[in-house]
């Protein structure tokens, strides 16, 4: 099966400062009138600034790729993540896509390139965190096969919290 996406890793600092601007505009697009413009840029700045995304790399082992249109090449979005091998997973930090590209099935497209790094990697299982009010994520991740096993909220700082569902999907 041809695939409707393929994934280019973002490694040199040019790819990371185009992944970082990529993060920004699809977060505010998305999240500003759900969280608000504070609460937005302020997670932005936490976890998919340039900074960020450069310290989670060197110190966590996070992984970033963008999400490129099969039969164009085009941006549609940004993926990233780490194995944890302690847990026989991988977290998928981060599936954000355009505004434009979503339900176009490139998050199924995401699932399935996890499913060969997991598979890669002697993994079992990808787990990834949702807003529970999220419901286009939720509906997604559902219709690929994620399944809601907790349910957290997390003081992130700043007065904010992040009230999110954990979805775990075992490797197809």
């Amino acid at each position: 099966m041809t695939d409707i996406a393929v994934f280019q890793p973002a490694e040199t600092p040019e790819q990371q400062e185009e992944l970082a601007r990529l993060a920004g505009a699809i977060w505010h697009e998305y999240w500003d009138g759900r969280l608000g413009v504070e609460q937005t840029t302020y997670m932005i700045e936490q976890f998919q600034s340039l900074d960020a995304i450069r310290r989670d790399m060197a110190e966590n082992g996070y992984e970033y790729w963008f999400v490129r249109a099969a039969d164009d090449n085009r941006v549609v979005g940004y993926t990233g993540g780490h194995a944890e091998p302690e847990t026989n997973r991988y977290f998928i930090s981060k599936i954000y896509l355009k505004a434009e590209e979503r339900g176009k099935h490139f998050s199924s497209a995401v699932a399935r390139f996890f499913d060969g790094v997991c598979r890669e990697r002697g993994l079992g299982a990808m787990y990834l965190t949702v807003n529970k009010h999220n419901e286009l994520g939720v509906r997604a991740y559902r219709a690929n096969g994620f399944e809601t096993i907790d349910a957290v909220v997390k003081d992130i700082g700043h007065g904010f919290v992040m009230d999110d569902y954990i979805m775990e999907r075992p490797v197809a």
